[in-house]
């Protein structure tokens, strides 16, 4: 059986359909792999060797090593997200970007950067919005799809580049795709033509060849579950934090409660912000609660 690598551009229902160099496969997964495959599975974005069938189908042989593993919702081989949000309609929340914040981190990807539409329609100093974030190291793009203000800067930020872009609904980031690309569109419903799924009604991720690169659409991402977390690893997901952590008092420190706490001290001397320190507070007792809700299901 004829063999070929290829990349899992899209999975649902059982099948992966699989870009090799000669085009567009459908595969299922091979009976005994499917029984040793790692806990996330095949997933979106996985590098794969496949059989090809008689009838033009395809079996999953082996899953190839990874770089990288977005864990909400499971991409493979990323080499960075952008979170979109709008500056206004609807208002950005803090504590959902900072949510999304520590799911980037989380799933270890060395480039997280903010992408900001609908600029055109900030009443403030839009220069300086968010800019407490690129303090903390962040890269913040400030854009608008319609008025086409910094698209040229977010389209050379995607060359070479697997990038998710991930946000809650409403932010404009169909829009923004076009603007960066209008066949992003058009290439997105050849695909779905494929597997029988339209755009806007599409509820898993997909990638979409651009440039060099791709973009991975990620609807629905705005529902994402953080419970799995080790609270103990939770700070070290703020960049800025991590300068603070080896000078508290007590370890292990949550850094919420206790005294001569090294974050708490950088908070008091304005090196770390109250936006991010209350959202670290508010994101740390979520994930406590979740697990306390875990055990208590355990144990019945």
């Amino acid at each position: 059986m004829q063999t070929q690598e290829g990349r899992v551009i899209k999975a649902y229902n059982s099948f992966f359909y699989v870009q090799t160099a000669t085009g567009l496969v459908s595969c299922k997964l091979r009976g005994k792999f499917k029984k040793t495959r790692r806990s996330a599975g095949v997933v979106p974005g996985d590098k794969v060797l496949i059989g090809i069938l008689p009838d033009g189908t395809g079996v999953v042989e082996e899953q190839l090593p990874r770089i990288s593993l977005l864990k909400r919702p499971a991409v493979a081989n990323v080499s960075q997200v952008i979170l979109t949000f709008a500056a206004a309609q609807p208002d950005l929340h803090p504590l959902l970007l900072n949510r999304f914040l520590v799911l980037a981190e989380w799933s270890g990807l060395e480039k997280i950067i903010i992408c900001v539409n609908k600029a055109d329609l900030y009443t403030g100093d839009i220069a300086g919005f968010l800019q407490l974030y690129e303090q903390a190291g962040y890269k913040v793009l400030r854009v608008s799809a319609k008025d086409n203000i910094g698209i040229e800067a977010l389209r050379n930020t995607l060359q070479g580049e697997v990038t998710v872009f991930a946000g809650p609904s409403g932010v404009g980031k169909s829009s923004l795709l076009n603007a960066i690309d209008e066949n992003l569109q058009l290439l997105t419903g050849s695909v779905s033509d494929k597997i029988k799924r339209g755009r806007h009604t599409t509820r898993v991720a997909e990638l979409m060849p651009y440039g060099d690169g791709y973009i991975v659409d990620t609807p629905g991402f705005s529902a994402m579950e953080l419970g799995e977390i080790d609270l103990s690893e939770l700070a070290g997901f703020f960049p800025e934090f991590r300068q603070y952590l080896d000078s508290c008092r007590f370890a292990p420190c949550s850094h919420t409660h206790e005294p001569d706490c090294g974050i708490k001290q950088a908070l008091e001397r304005g090196e770390v912000t109250a936006e991010r320190y209350e959202a670290y507070k508010a994101i740390y007792q979520e994930i406590q609660e979740s697990q306390k809700l875990k055990r208590k299901k355990e144990y019945k």
